[in-house]
């Protein structure tokens, strides 16, 4: 009945994904089985929990989620299945698991802890952005009015060398109808967010090519710059941008995807 997987020929290999229900049953045992300290583990203080995410209004832990990405220092692109984690009762960000589906390296667990002294941003904590947009709120607003309702979809975290981008999609539905309409693409990164029709100028206006949407209630410190600090910055942000176009392709299926699928 069972064949050692070697059996397996390539072209059915390349389909292997590694399975969500066990990926989620390994990531909350290590939710808290990470804890390496006695002392640490017998008082639960480092317990971690799944972020919480707004869809389609209502807080729900994330679920583990598949994308094709390039690991940090890595050049080849590997589909994994991925789940961030924030510490028990806060938003932020401290660490995310991923499991890995391409071969020779199936099955195998990476995991990476973000630095404490630093804030990196939890899906809840982006969603605030989102609402606190003026801009975003107005339209979301305007559109969700008697006739039609929008969707706000599943929240996707996209670690991008050091730093991570967030998009949202956003479905139109009208009224009646079970068949939502990809209307815009939100995405984010550090204390910008920005929203846009498609996710190419999304990503253009996040990452200086286009007018971002600023974000209310974030204080930006604004310092004057010699011309090579300013060449510095132009060349990072391009680099960013290069990085979350390597991303692309692994996005567009999910935000052409009906809500209920993904």
């Amino acid at each position: 009945m069972f064949k050692d997987l070697k059996q397996l020929s390539a072209d059915l290999k390349l389909h292997l994904r590694y399975p969500q229900d066990l990926f989620a049953i390994q990531a909350t045992q290590y939710q808290t089985f990470h804890m390496t300290d006695p002392q640490v583990f017998y008082n639960r203080e480092d317990l971690w929990v799944p972020p919480q995410e707004k869809y389609d209004g209502k807080l729900s832990p994330m679920e583990p989620y598949y994308i094709l990405m390039k690991l940090p220092g890595s050049d080849q692109l590997e589909y994994l299945l991925m789940s961030p984690f924030t510490p028990q009762n806060r938003d932020n960000m401290i660490s995310w698991l991923a499991a890995r589906s391409d071969f020779p390296d199936y099955g195998k667990m990476l995991f990476y802890q973000l630095p404490k002294d630093k804030l990196t941003y939890g899906p809840n904590q982006v969603g605030a952005m989102i609402d606190q947009s003026t801009t975003i709120s107005e339209q979301l607003t305007l559109w969700d009015q008697k006739g039609s309702g929008v969707i706000r979809g599943k929240l996707v975290v996209i670690p991008i060398e050091n730093a991570f981008l967030y998009v949202v999609p956003l479905y139109l539905r009208a009224e009646g109808t079970n068949f939502p309409q990809l209307k815009r693409v939100i995405v984010a990164t550090g204390d910008k967010v920005v929203m846009r029709p498609g996710l190419d100028e999304a990503l253009a206006a996040l990452f200086g090519t286009g007018e971002a949407t600023p974000v209310p209630g974030v204080t930006a410190t604004v310092s004057q710059t010699n011309a090579s600090q300013s060449t510095t910055k132009t060349d990072q942000e391009r680099q960013q941008l290069a990085a979350a176009q390597r991303a692309i392709d692994s996005l567009r299926a999910l935000l052409n995807a009906s809500p209920g699928k993904q």
